[in-house]
């Protein structure tokens, strides 16, 4: 990779970049997100199918109808949305910088979240906005894992930090010793002087982390599925080498993005990157 890096760190590097062609290894919201920032790129993604549960549970139709009865109402979505989505927009955000975007809100002026209601409602309550309404979306990765198998862990690893992204139902939570995006996990686990970390995220970061931190110990918060022992992203593990190596050979799959679309879209995405 030429550069590595979370949804708000990717999005920043899609609006500078100035390369004819981008090959986005990760799921297609984010090679949207490229295409709506460098229009004129040809933004590639190895595996068309690579979507996100989260954009799958946000349908357009859906979702205008929802806000259509809150017309007073900021609509702020998760950038793990669809192009579409966004375009219904005031405002994006990532896990990075969700306090932030919300917080750039009046306070008397309602708002809309989508579509991670975990995430929102871990917002709503962070920032103590009660007249937030949250959509009732999910990741599938972050909503199933098992409360009372992290509890055992912490049991057999009692020196060990619970460390949980804020995609997580409030359960899990509530009893985390650190909650962060996935940036915000990493620079943690730099930062701390523990040697021991259960780690509830999707569980390819903990390869950066131990990268960063190869003297500490990382394990993964286990899933409800007591024959798995981890999270994965099914829709980010379609993206392999064999297939990062196709598209760099034919310069397909292409993502495209109608004009008319983009212009709406990239509104509320820059106004994210804009915010100081």
């Amino acid at each position: 990779a030429d550069f590595v890096g979370d949804s708000l760190a990717l999005s920043q590097k899609a609006a500078k970049v100035d390369a004819k062609i981008i090959v986005f290894a990760g799921v297609k919201f984010m090679a949207e997100t490229a295409k709506i920032l460098s229009p004129k790129s040809k933004v590639l993604l190895p595996d068309l199918n690579a979507g996100c549960s989260l954009a799958e549970c946000c349908k357009f139709d859906d979702f205008k109808k929802f806000i259509d009865q809150y017309p007073n109402h900021k609509v702020v979505t998760y950038v793990n949305t669809t192009a579409d989505i966004k375009s219904l927009s005031y405002i994006c955000c990532t896990s990075s910088n969700a306090v932030k975007v919300i917080s750039s809100i009046p306070l008397n002026n309602p708002i809309i979240f989508a579509p991670d209601r975990n995430l929102g409602n871990y917002l709503k309550a962070l920032t103590k906005r009660d007249n937030m309404i949250v959509w009732d979306g999910a990741c599938h990765v972050h909503d199933q894992f098992s409360l009372e198998r992290i509890l055992k862990l912490k049991e057999e690893h009692p020196n060990a930090k619970f460390i949980a992204h804020p995609e997580c139902p409030k359960p899990i939570l509530t009893i985390a010793d650190f909650i962060g995006s996935t940036q915000d996990l990493l620079a943690f686990t730099e930062k701390d002087l523990s040697s021991e970390y259960i780690v509830a995220t999707e569980v390819g970061i903990l390869h950066q982390m131990v990268r960063s931190n190869p003297s500490k110990t990382f394990i993964p918060a286990p899933p409800n599925d007591s024959t798995c022992a981890c999270n994965e992203c099914s829709y980010m593990k379609l993206i392999t080498l064999k297939k990062l190596y196709l598209t760099l050979k034919y310069e397909l799959p292409q993502i495209e993005v109608e004009k008319s679309l983009i212009d709406l879209a990239r509104i509320p995405i820059e106004r994210m990157l804009e915010l100081k």
